[in-house]
């Protein structure tokens, strides 16, 4: 329950938060020079039922303006746990509209409790609508008994890439690669730039090293044996359909059956479970968009 809370960096949760904080309030916060320093204490709720994600980030946003915020509630105090409104039917909850799960209690200046909340709910409520959707995807996948990783992509907000990231592993699917620096991806345009696959593994290889993966994303399974005889350790079959892909998997595992297998290109919910197939590895889609995010308000207790 803990471990998703160590993996950000304290450093990089500090310099997240304060540039948030910057751009929230670039001059005067003029609302807070209203309501002054009076200590006050307040309830985070949530609205949505979901899966729970970003407590490290609201945790750094609330340290910085000195506000204490208590994961309280038994069901929702750590990353990845469900949140889940407690009705007696489903017409019920239907019609229940005002229903909200009180999460935390947080306590401060009141001035600092408001500077907090709106970058508070914006984080929890994208991180925790990422790890929804990728929870639903994981539970997809093993309600069809298929072991392979669903991943996500690179595809991602400029400078909210941790909190995207972080909101896909506490829904249980795999961050891919974070950056261009932690494994080597030659597409169409790396190949077309270098003349052939070959080339550009074999260049890849000679600056990377021994300890970084390569990967190469691959039109045809012919593409696919030149860069598994080149090296990669990891071929994409990008926009194959279900069954061509199934086919040129399993002939690939048993040419090459150190080479890693990722599909990608078109997947979606829907599409998924026509891809779960015993010599794919990967799945990847884009999780970090198309998600709908989670309703989190926070109410001055009075």
């Amino acid at each position: 329950k803990k471990q998703l809370e160590r993996l950000v960096d304290c450093s990089r949760l500090e310099s997240l938060a304060r540039a948030w904080l910057a751009e929230d309030v670039p001059s005067f916060d003029f609302g807070g020079s209203v309501v002054g320093d009076k200590h006050e204490t307040a309830t985070l709720y949530a609205k949505s039922e979901g899966v729970l994600a970003g407590i490290p980030f609201a945790n750094a946003v609330c340290g910085l303006l000195n506000v204490q915020i208590e994961w309280n509630h038994p069901t929702a105090c750590f990353d990845g746990a469900p949140l889940q409104f407690e009705h007696e039917n489903d017409q019920t909850h239907a019609l229940n509209h005002t229903q909200k799960l009180p999460i935390a209690k947080v306590s401060g200046a009141v001035r600092n409790i408001l500077l907090a909340e709106r970058v508070v709910l914006n984080t929890l409520s994208r991180c925790s609508g990422i790890a929804t959707r990728a929870r639903g995807l994981r539970m997809l996948a093993d309600s069809h008994r298929w072991k392979g990783y669903v991943a996500a992509t690179r595809k991602t907000t400029p400078g909210f890439r941790v909190v995207e990231k972080y909101g896909v592993i506490a829904g249980g699917c795999d961050a891919h690669r974070m950056d261009l620096s932690s494994m080597v991806m030659l597409k169409d345009n790396h190949v077309w730039s270098t003349g052939n696959i070959d080339a550009a593994v074999r260049s890849a290889r000679r600056v990377c090293g021994f300890s970084v993966k390569i990967e190469v994303e691959c039109r045809s399974i012919e593409e696919a044996r030149e860069a598994a005889s080149a090296g990669a350790d990891i071929v994409m079959l990008d926009n194959m359909q279900p069954q061509p892909l199934a086919q040129a998997a399993e002939q690939l595992k048993r040419e090459f059956p150190h080479v890693l297998i990722e599909a990608s290109g078109g997947l979606s919910e829907a599409t998924l479970p026509m891809y779960f197939s015993e010599h794919v590895d990967i799945l990847s889609l884009s999780i970090m968009q198309n998600y709908k995010c989670l309703d989190f308000s926070l109410k001055i207790d009075h």
